[in-house]
C-alpha cells in the first residue's frame, strides 16, 4: 500500500510504491509472425502538423523494450516499474545543524516568530540582528515575508510534532533508515527533461483545422488495432478502459498509460473536450502553475494569472458535494486568493488546510523547518462544492468529515513537481467508486481522469525500467 503508517496526525506515504502498484504491465498485445501491428506514433512534418504512422512488426523498426512480443502463440507480458533513483533522497537539500534537526529549528528565527504578534518593530530588530551577522542584508521585511512568518508560527508546532510521530513509526518499521551509498554504486539518473515537448505540441494543435463537434467523438478508447488520428488525440479524451497498461507514442517518444485511466492533452484554451466527456467528478485535485519569481526568471514552464485560474470551469465539472483539493505554494498571497476569492467564485466552502511534508529516507526534513528560503512543506486547501442541502446530506452519509488539519509525509520525487498521490489518503472521506479528476496533471493514475498540457510528462517510458518478462 502507498500508506505506510497512519496516525492521528496524518499519513506516512510511499510514493514509489503507489506508482508501481498502478499496474504497468503490457499484457494485451497479440503479435503473430505474419501479422502487422499498428504502432500509433506521431511524427512532425514540414508544416508543423503532427501526423500518425503505422509501422509493421515484420518490416518496420526493431521493437524496443516497450513492445510486447508474442511467444509461442501466447501474448508476452512486460512489467514496468518506476526507477528507484528518482526517490533516492538520502540527504537533505539543505541540512540543518545537528541540534536543530527535528527540534526547535534556527533559534534566531524562532525568536522572530515568538515576538511576531507583539510589535513589528521587534521583528525588524531581530531581522537586523540575524541578517547583519549571516547575510549582510538590509534589515527590511517586506509584507510577504511578514505574512509568511505569521503563517509559519501558526502551523510550525503541528508540522513538527506530527512529522516526528510519523518518522518515529517509519524508523521502527524499517521504512525509514540511514543508508550511505558506496561511491560509484548509485544508478545513473535520467535527466529531468526527457521526451518531446508536450506543451509545445498542445500549442501546435491550435493550428489544426476546426472540427465539427457534432461529427467528432468525445472519447477515444485505446486498443491495439487502430491508429489515433492526430485531432482525436489532442481534441478529445483518450481512455484506457482495459485492465492492462497501454503505450502511446508521440513524436517518436513512448508513454505508458495505466489501466482504467483517461487523459486529455491540451492547454487551458482547449478545455471543451473535457466538458464534452460529460462526466461529473466527486474529487477534483488542482495543481495550478502559480506565478512566482523563479518561474518568471526561467523558461521551464509557463504560469497562469489569478484571473485565468478563476476561469477553469470547476462548477461545470463537479458533482454535487464534490471535494476540491488545491495545491498552493508557500506564498500567502496565493493561499489567501484560494480561500477568499477562488473557492467562493466556484461556490466551494473551505474545510481544511493540510500539509505535505518532504523528508529524506532517514527521516530528516529536506529543508530546515524554519528556513527563510524554502520550507520543507507545501499546503493543500480542501473544500466542498456547495449545492442542494438534501443532496449534500445524502452524499455525506457514511463518509467521515474532512479533518481540519492532516499531514502527508513522504520522500519526494527528485523530478520537479511530481506530487504525492492522494488516492489512499482521501479514501476514508469518500464513497467507493467515485469519479476523480486532476487538473494540471503531469502523470496518470488508475481510476482518474487527468488533464494538462504536460499530462503525460512523467509517463515517459525512460522514467521506468523493465522488471521482468513473462
Amino acid at each position: 500500500m502507498s500508506v505506510v503508517h497512519q496516525l492521528t496526525a496524518g499519513w506516512l506515504v510511499d510514493h514509489l510504491s503507489f506508482i508501481n502498484q498502478c499496474g504497468y504491465e503490457i499484457c494485451d498485445s497479440f503479435t503473430y509472425p505474419d501479422a502487422v501491428t499498428l504502432n500509433t506514433s506521431v511524427t512532425s512534418t514540414g508544416d508543423c502538423h503532427p501526423t500518425f504512422a503505422a509501422t509493421s512488426s515484420r518490416d518496420g523498426p526493431i521493437p524496443g523494450p516497450g513492445d510486447a512480443m508474442e511467444m509461442g502463440g501466447k501474448p508476452a507480458k512486460t512489467r514496468y516499474v518506476f526507477r528507484e533513483e528518482f526517490f533516492d533522497i538520502s540527504k537533505p537539500h539543505i541540512a540543518a545543524a545537528p541540534e536543530e534537526q527535528l527540534w526547535q529549528g534556527c533559534p534566531e528565527v524562532y525568536l522572530i516568530i515568538l515576538f511576531f504578534s507583539f510589535h513589528c518593530g521587534v521583528i525588524i530588530f531581530f531581522h537586523c540582528l540575524l541578517f547583519v551577522q549571516k547575510r549582510k542584508r538590509k534589515c527590511v521585511f517586506n509584507q510577504g515575508e511578514l505574512d509568511a512568518l505569521e503563517y509559519h508560527s501558526k502551523v510550525r508546532k503541528l508540522i513538527w510534532e506530527g512529522t516526528l510521530q510519523l518518522v518515529q513509526e517509519g524508523c521502527k518499521s524499517g521504512f525509514l533508515h540511514h543508508s550511505i551509498a558506496e561511491p560509484g554504486c548509485r544508478k545513473n539518473a535520467v535527466p529531468g527533461h526527457i521526451g518531446c515537448g508536450l506543451a509545445e505540441l498542445c500549442e501546435m494543435a491550435k493550428q489544426f483545422p476546426a472540427v465539427n463537434e457534432s461529427d467528432h467523438q468525445a472519447v477515444h478508447v485505446l486498443d491495439d488495432e487502430t491508429s489515433i488520428p492526430e485531432q482525436d488525440l489532442l481534441s478529445c479524451v483518450t481512455e484506457n478502459s482495459s485492465n492492462c497498461a497501454k503505450i502511446v507514442v508521440l513524436m517518436g517518444q513512448k508513454y505508458l498509460v495505466p489501466p482504467k485511466s483517461s487523459f486529455l492533452l491540451s492547454d487551458i484554451s482547449c478545455l471543451q473536450p473535457l466538458l464534452n466527456y460529460k462526466k461529473k467528478y466527486d474529487v477534483i485535485v488542482i495543481d495550478p502553475p502559480w506565478e512566482n519569481k523563479s518561474v518568471k526568471r526561467s523558461s521551464r514552464y509557463s504560469y497562469l494569472s489569478s484571473w485565468q485560474i478563476k476561469q477553469i470551469p470547476v462548477p461545470a465539472l463537479a458533482a454535487p458535494n464534490c471535494l476540491v483539493v488545491t495545491w498552493v505554494t508557500n506564498r500567502q498571497k496565493h493561499l489567501h486568493f484560494v480561500k477568499d476569492e477562488l473557492y467562493p467564485h466556484w461556490s466551494v466552502k473551505t474545510l481544511a488546510e493540510w500539509h505535505w511534508v518532504k523528508i529524506t529516507g532517514a527521516g530528516e526534513f529536506v529543508f530546515p523547518l524554519d528556513s527563510l528560503h524554502k520550507k520543507p512543506y507545501e499546503v493543500l486547501v480542501l473544500g466542498r462544492v456547495q449545492g442542494d442541502v438534501k443532496e449534500t446530506l445524502r452524499k455525506s452519509e457514511d463518509v467521515l468529515p474532512i479533518p481540519e488539519h492532516k499531514l502527508i509525509v513522504s520522500i519526494p520525487c527528485s523530478l520537479h513537481s511530481h506530487k504525492p498521490p492522494l488516492t489512499a489518503v482521501l479514501a476514508e472521506f469518500l464513497k467507493p467508486d467515485v469519479e476523480c479528476l486532476e487538473l494540471f496533471a503531469r502523470n496518470l493514475q488508475p481510476g482518474w481522469t487527468s488533464w494538462g498540457n504536460e499530462v503525460l510528462k512523467f509517463q515517459h517510458i525512460d522514467y521506468f525500467t523493465v522488471l521482468q518478462n513473462e
